[in-house]
């Protein structure tokens, strides 16, 4: 029924690492009274983060679901991870809710991550809600951060809750609509008093209900009238175009309190039953048909065909798969057979389950805006679309950040590197940004992802969910070798030992070509000096030949060959002389022909906070880099720069250290230029020795 889906409220908790996410959720499902224990992330007693690899390090590694019921309206929450090195994780499960809570830190205010996903959540349309967390902690400021918030995401940010005293002296919230104060006793109880506001408080409510009823006025043109004629406006009035404001995002509330200290939760909880959407305000969901020709939407209704996307998997070798999906419309039981509209497959599963942090329950049926989970799918993975056959339909899968970080894996145990394949293939099922390549120049299998946390939690989770041991250590560089002149060569390949001999006779030019060419040859011989059927041997030969250049052993890239003259034996020529000739011309040319060392260049973008951005410069100039261009935004620089490869191997702890964890990149390859002298001398002695020791 369309009553109960208005009830619905799902949304993420969203924010950079450290800022208090799941302590907030924690102390909502506790007020909420769907756990009888406030779980403490310091204390190992946390309900939504209890994968080891997160008690571990006492951060949220992988997304976390927990639906619940505030005042008879189904909730449901989904914790994110902050940490960059899993964006993967946050962004995708973030496409399960109708809207977010954003929470900025008291003490720390908005950092780069904030506004990184505060720029998913638009770019998903999704109205949001910001909770300054940690205002009980030492040298929390109220006042500093709502101007940090406002530098950073628009004066459309408005407190509607306003902190009672700060760090030690916090003990509770304002409302400032309807002048209540919420007081909270000693403890962690969540148990308050509502009481009238402090006297020396009534001025500052005063200024941020002036700056809220502004923005409700403005959002709405009768409104705007009403109060540009009177200057004021009812409570009735503001607390009906509070919602609409709210979900068009013409006004974001700001409200206050402390997960941790479990204090400005439950007026939270009434504020985003009040302001934030249910599946039916946001409306109809935008997808493709299957051809991808045609532009289709789903109702928010039961009655409307089924679709949902899995916006989580989770991988164990013991139980199998498990797929969590945001279902949008119409309505799903257990023992059902779904459609993967992506792969075109069916798919069978038989338990339908709610999930509750860590605990599951099984359920009977579930709708538009519940996220729920089912086992043993085999062809769906996460942004996957799951819909009926009948009425097929594929929503938009997210872009990710491309992996920046990469290190050689090779197994403890000889033997085992089929394990670490297949091992890795299931949780690269969890993790989109998770990629395992095998460089073929240099022999390594490479583990590419998001950070040095990012890796080692995965190794951690093959080691404890498939038994495998690994050993990392830093990639080799993929050098290229080209040539810089011209050079022409003749190589006779003869060789008399008894019987029939070996004859090929060839003379090749060759000659460097711009960067990204590759290699091309030209057959110009003339009046038949070499038949036919020999000169595809001596570009095979040259093509065997530039794997391994004579500089360093490096692949040699970007020349051309013109095959110009040659003799031949009517007896003792032969495909495989041809070969040989050719390719013994090649590396006699490639010698004559000025060869060098390049090396691959990285495009990176690199966001900082305004007091690190000299060391960042200092240090990318120390790296050989290029700095192409710098942009503000808010209190944070963007800096876009050229670096080489070799010299970002270790960028992303790096610049975690230097920024203190407030700095973020992304890098992608981006074309390959020439080694510097003096480099190019350690690289080639480095080749010598490693290959004297093989």
């Amino acid at each position: 029924m369309k009553e109960d889906i208005a009830k619905v409220r799902t949304f993420a908790i969203i924010s950079h690492g450290g800022a208090g996410k799941t302590s907030l959720a924690e102390a909502m499902i506790f007020d909420a009274g769907a756990t009888t224990r406030l779980g403490k992330v310091d204390e190992n007693s946390s309900v939504l983060d209890f994968e080891p690899e997160e008690v571990k390090r006492k951060t949220t590694i992988s997304s976390s679901i927990y639906s619940f019921t505030w005042k008879k309206q189904p909730f449901t929450l989904i914790d994110t991870p902050g940490d960059f090195n899993f964006i993967s994780e946050t962004k995708t499960s973030m496409q399960g809710g109708d809207s977010v809570v954003v929470l900025a830190d008291a003490v720390d205010g908005v950092r780069v991550q904030t506004e990184k996903v505060w720029e998913f959540a638009t770019e998903f349309g999704q109205p949001k809600l910001i909770f300054i967390s940690k205002m009980d902690r030492e040298r929390a400021d109220f006042a500093k951060t709502v101007q940090d918030i406002q530098n950073n995401f628009g004066k459309a940010c408005v407190p509607l809750q306003i902190p009672i005293g700060a760090a030690e002296s916090f003990k509770g919230v304002i409302d400032i609509l309807s002048g209540k104060a919420y007081v909270y006793g000693q403890g962690d109880s969540g148990k308050f008093d509502v009481k009238d506001m402090p006297a020396d408080m009534v001025e500052s409510a005063g200024r941020y209900r002036e700056a809220v009823v502004e923005q409700v006025a403005e959002s709405n043109d009768e409104l705007l009238e009403k109060y540009l004629e009177s200057g004021e406006l009812s409570p009735e009035e503001i607390r009906g175009a509070l919602r609409d404001a709210v979900i068009s995002g013409k006004l974001i509330p700001v409200a206050c309190g402390s997960g941790v200290g479990n204090m400005g939760i439950q007026p939270l909880l009434d504020l985003i039953a009040e302001c934030l959407p249910s599946p039916l305000d946001r409306g109809p969901v935008q997808g493709l048909s299957i051809k991808g020709d045609a532009e289709l939407t789903r109702e928010p209704d039961e009655g409307a065909p089924f679709s949902s996307l899995v916006i989580k998997t989770v991988s164990d070798p013991y139980a199998g798969r498990l797929s969590i999906l945001r279902i949008f419309s119409g309505t799903l039981a257990p023992d059902s057979t779904v459609f993967n509209a992506g792969k075109g497959a069916k798919e069978r599963f038989g338990q339908l389950l709610r999930l509750k942090g860590k605990n599951q329950e099984s359920i009977q049926s579930a709708g538009p805006g519940d996220i729920v989970a089912v086992a043993k799918l085999k062809e769906t993975v996460t942004q996957d679309t799951l819909c009926t056959e009948r009425d097929p339909i594929v929503f938009p899968s997210v872009e990710l950040p491309p992996a920046i970080y990469s290190l050689a894996v090779e197994p403890k145990t000889k033997g085992d590197e089929e394990k670490i394949f297949s091992s890795l293939s299931r949780l690269m099922e969890e993790d989109l940004t998770l990629k395992l390549d095998r460089n073929d120049e240099t022999r390594e299998m490479i583990l590419s992802g998001m950070g040095e946390i990012h890796i080692e939690a995965i190794v951690d989770k093959l080691k404890r969910k498939f038994g495998v041991e690994v050993n990392l250590k830093l990639p080799r560089v993929s050098y290229k070798e080209t040539i810089k002149a011209k050079a022409r060569v003749q190589h006779k390949y003869k060789k008399q030992s008894g019987g029939r001999g070996q004859y090929g006779d060839c003379t090749i030019e060759m000659e460097p070509l711009p960067r990204g060419e590759g290699f091309h040859f030209y057959d110009k011989i003339v009046g038949g000096v070499i038949p036919r059927q020999y000169i595809p041997a001596v570009e095979k030969g040259i093509a065997e030949a530039l794997h391994e250049g004579t500089l360093a052993g490096y692949p040699v890239v970007d020349f051309k060959v013109d095959l110009v003259d040659g003799s031949y034996h009517t007896v003792d020529s032969s495909e495989m002389a041809f070969k040989i000739a050719g390719s013994m011309a090649f590396k006699k040319a490639m010698s004559d022909a000025k060869p060098t060392l390049l090396e691959p260049i990285m495009e990176m973008e690199i966001t900082v906070p305004d007091d690190a951005m000299g060391d960042v410069i200092g240090d990318l100039n120390s790296r050989r880099g290029r700095v192409l261009g710098m942009e503000t935004k808010g209190y944070k620089q963007i800096v876009k720069a050229q670096v080489p490869r070799s010299e970002v191997l270790k960028y992303a702890p790096d610049l975690r250290s230097m920024t203190a964890g407030r700095g973020m990149f992304t890098m992608k390859f981006s074309h390959y230029e020439e080694v510097p002298g003096p480099l190019q001398d350690k690289i080639i002695e480095l080749a010598k020795k490693e290959k004297e020791e093989k």
